[in-house]
């Protein structure tokens, strides 16, 4: 039986049922085209993304985008699963083109409040104002006429979150870079945003994203290289946990080196 199954598995037929299986239901590789995400993720990373991070997607076929079976839910899974948390980064399809990956952070999800004011990200979330004075320190939190609302809320864990200081509002760039009014985000969706706050195209401009659209979540870089084509060796075999803790680990010297305690 065992060498039946190997000769199997040995065959051209076996091997591609075994790949296909892998990439329908388990880990598919994408490669990081735009600098949206830097400096988490850097253009030229190669990823494997963990398919059943939040379900199982309605598998298609590979490139072709084609689905295999319907969409029996409705949803665009055939296992519900995990729903994706704030501050979690997120593969799943562009809502207007779901032939296209996105990879952002999730920054909000069903029923939060969520704005920006001076380039700033500004989150009222579900559970309400004793949720916040639990979670957050005072100077994380303005209350606006009696709503307590956090202040960059992501930044201090994720230290890849960053802004452009030359993108600067001069009625040149996009004005939501800069400001947005406040948006409830609906029930079972989630809004999105770049970690290159002002260099990335998400959910500031093309509303939120449900979740139909939700593949899954990095899972490690396998290989990365830069646009010169040189390998960027630090990177092969990481995790985003692992290099957010590099990074929090230069932030931490550099504040030290100024006196920054």
């Amino acid at each position: 039986m065992i060498k039946k199954a190997y000769n199997w598995a040995s065959s051209w037929t076996g091997t591609v049922i075994i790949v296909l299986v892998i990439i329908f239901f388990i880990a598919q590789a994408f490669v990081i085209p735009s600098g949206s995400m830097k400096n988490s993720l850097l253009i030229g990373d190669m990823l494997f993304v963990k398919k059943f991070s939040y379900g199982i997607p309605v598998p298609r076929i590979p490139w072709l985008e084609v689905p295999i079976l319907p969409d029996f839910k409705g949803n665009g899974h055939l296992i519900d699963g995990d729903k994706p948390q704030r501050g979690d980064i997120v593969v799943f399809r562009y809502p207007h083109n779901d032939k296209v990956h996105y990879v952002k952070r999730c920054v909000a999800t069903g029923g939060d409040l969520v704005l920006i004011q001076n380039k700033n990200l500004l989150l009222h979330p579900s559970e309400g104002n004793e949720y916040v004075k639990k979670n957050y320190s005072q100077d994380q939190i303005i209350d606006v006429e009696g709503q307590l609302w956090i202040i960059n809320p992501y930044q201090k864990k994720h230290p890849g979150i960053h802004h452009d200081p030359n993108v600067v509002n001069n009625g040149l760039a996009p004005a939501a870079l800069f400001n947005m009014l406040p948006i409830k985000v609906p029930k079972g969706e989630y809004f999105m945003m770049g970690d290159n706050r002002d260099h990335s195209n998400d959910s500031r401009f093309w509303g939120t994203v449900k979740y139909k659209y939700i593949v899954g979540k990095p899972w490690f870089i396998y290989f990365s290289w830069d646009k010169d084509k040189k390998v960027r060796w630090d990177r092969v075999f990481r995790t985003v946990g692992s290099i957010e803790k590099d990074l929090i680990g230069k932030e931490i010297k550099i504040n030290h080196e100024k006196g920054i305690y």
